[in-house]
């Protein structure tokens, strides 16, 4: 299937002929995309390649695969087995299938049904020792004899590579083909392809998510700078959504949730009785008594349901249990800290240790929709997370001790906590309308392939609570001057057009990405 666009051929050059861009054979060109977390939720990598997975769907038809390791829960759940359209394709999976090793193919059930082949590294666990020595011997590479996701990321690359390997000798003349690797669960298979000069393409990306753990591990006190909310007459309710080791939940949270459903359950009993009487009113062209619209059995239920909701110990602060409860970073920081929830904490603590998911009997509902819920997003990752997490304010990484990145954090949220309900709409809303600048739309239009260097790199938005307005002591403020359709024109005309690879500007002989001034 042709590409919908031409590609810039800079950082794959070696590898592939030097086509012209116009004379790029895309319809024999295949791109396979690699991760660990191909139908198998595991971080933010996941999110990152389901996201993009339409527009590069889009664009690339039958000629894109994502690659990763198979899971039969994952794979029952989340694929729908087909055969591959590429014989090419059937017959290097034979190759391997026919030498004891399980490979499987589908449809990925997510926007954009891409392709996926998911490799069993179980069934070829019994070539683990053969295949590390082959690391040892043409890489110098050596793995830990007990480290689990080593061995296991190991056995994927390998098989990942005997894929490619066999898919390239049924091309025969024209292996135009690229794989496009994800973080160091991905790397052994670049290694082995690139060590043993199988004709592909490769482009590797990481993910560098490790900056949140280092900040508990640094002892940086950011619950301690927390506190500074204590001061004031807001609660912040904070959620701590990352997966830890887990048996089960734990009995106050499911008898929480109980005491919360039947609340629900009686505001909807007294709601249908209350929607009813008013119709019969209106019907009957009488407006109600709102004093005896209810009557006590009505008054009775809604007084029974509050004094249900009532304790008397602490709510818990985890949903779980937890199995290593002792060594827990959050929950450690949060016992020296003394945030337990007690009635007059301003900052209440909920850890939710394992990944939001609308099957959940705790918590059911998907990472979008809790995200639209909250107020405020804090994702403490050392990198821009493309679509991920587009950011009001950014912390300032670069020559900072995590100490004062961590106090540059808190700041940013007791400032927000601050603003009026009407400043915070205002700020969504400016968000929202500028969060179209990181959506695959554009960034699946270079991502993984080189294009020039802006020609200016700003600094972290230090200063980018000014752009909201001012903040007030009032929840409302109705004489501030306020124009939504003027605030979005105003963002329109802010935002420039996407870079188009080899376009030129309008009326000067200048490639995008130089300086105008």
């Amino acid at each position: 299937m042709p590409l919908l666009r031409s590609l810039s051929m800079t950082s794959l050059s070696g590898v592939l002929p030097a086509w012209e861009e116009d004379d790029l054979p895309v319809e024999d060109l295949l791109l396979f995309e690699v991760s660990w977390e191909v139908t198998n939720k595991v971080g933010g990598i996941y999110t990152v390649i389901q996201t993009k997975a339409k527009i590069t769907v889009d664009e690339w038809g039958e000629n894109y695969y994502m690659m990763g390791p198979y899971f039969e829960h994952n794979f029952k759940t989340q694929v729908e087995a087909c055969e591959p359209p590429n014989p090419a394709i059937r017959k290097a999976m034979d190759a391997l299938i026919h030498n004891g090793c399980q490979v499987y193919f589908g449809r990925w059930l997510i926007e954009g049904s891409p392709y996926v082949i998911l490799f069993d590294i179980s069934s070829a666990a019994w070539n683990l020792d053969r295949w590390k020595g082959d690391l040892w011997h043409d890489c110098n590479i050596g793995l830990p004899y007990h480290d689990r996701e080593a061995n296991d990321s190991l056995i994927l690359g390998s098989l990942i590579a005997w894929f490619f390997k066999e898919l390239t000798d049924q091309l025969g003349d024209k292996p135009n083909v690229i794989g496009h690797f994800h973080e160091w669960q991905a790397g052994p298979g670049l290694i082995l392809s690139r060590s043993r000069k199988i004709p592909i393409a490769t482009v590797f990306t990481t993910h560098a998510t490790l900056l949140g753990r280092y900040l508990c591990a640094g002892n940086a006190d950011f619950y301690n700078n927390l506190d500074k909310v204590h001061r004031n007459d807001i609660t912040v309710v904070v959620f701590f959504i990352m997966p830890a080791q887990t048996n089960n939940f734990n009995v106050e949270s499911l008898k929480g949730q109980a005491v919360r459903k039947q609340l629900w359950d009686t505001a909807h009993t007294v709601k249908e009785k209350f929607g009813k009487k008013l119709y019969d009113a209106l019907l009957k062209g009488q407006i109600p008594d709102m004093n005896t619209i209810l009557d006590r059995d009505d008054f009775t239920i809604m007084k029974r349901a509050i004094y249900a909701t009532q304790r008397h110990s602490l709510p818990p602060v985890t949903t779980h249990n937890m199995l290593d409860d002792a060594t827990d970073p959050i929950l450690n920081n949060v016992r020296r800290i003394g945030l337990f929830n007690y009635r007059n904490d301003r900052v209440k603590v909920i850890f939710h240790p394992e990944f939001l998911s609308s099957t959940s009997p705790l918590l059911p509902m998907d990472y979008e929709d809790f995200v639209r819920g909250c107020n405020l997003g804090v994702f403490p990752s050392y990198y821009e997370p493309w679509g991920y997490t587009p950011g009001i304010y950014i912390v300032d990484r670069r020559f900072r001790s995590p100490e004062e990145s961590c106090n540059q954090l808190t700041q940013f949220m007791f400032t927000f906590c601050q603003q009026s309900r009407r400043q915070r709409i205002i700020q969504r809303n400016r968000t929202e309308r500028l969060s179209d600048l990181l959506d695959w739309r554009y960034l699946g239009r270079t991502e993984g392939f080189r294009y020039p260097r802006p020609y200016s790199v700003p600094t972290s938005p230090s200063a980018s609570i000014h752009s909201t307005p001012h903040h007030s002591d009032e929840e409302e403020d109705d004489d501030e001057p306020y124009d939504e359709d003027e605030e979005a024109e105003r963002d329109r005309l802010n935002i420039k057009a996407p870079f188009i690879l080899g376009a030129e500007v309008e009326g000067k002989n200048k490639q995008l990405g130089e300086s105008g001034n």
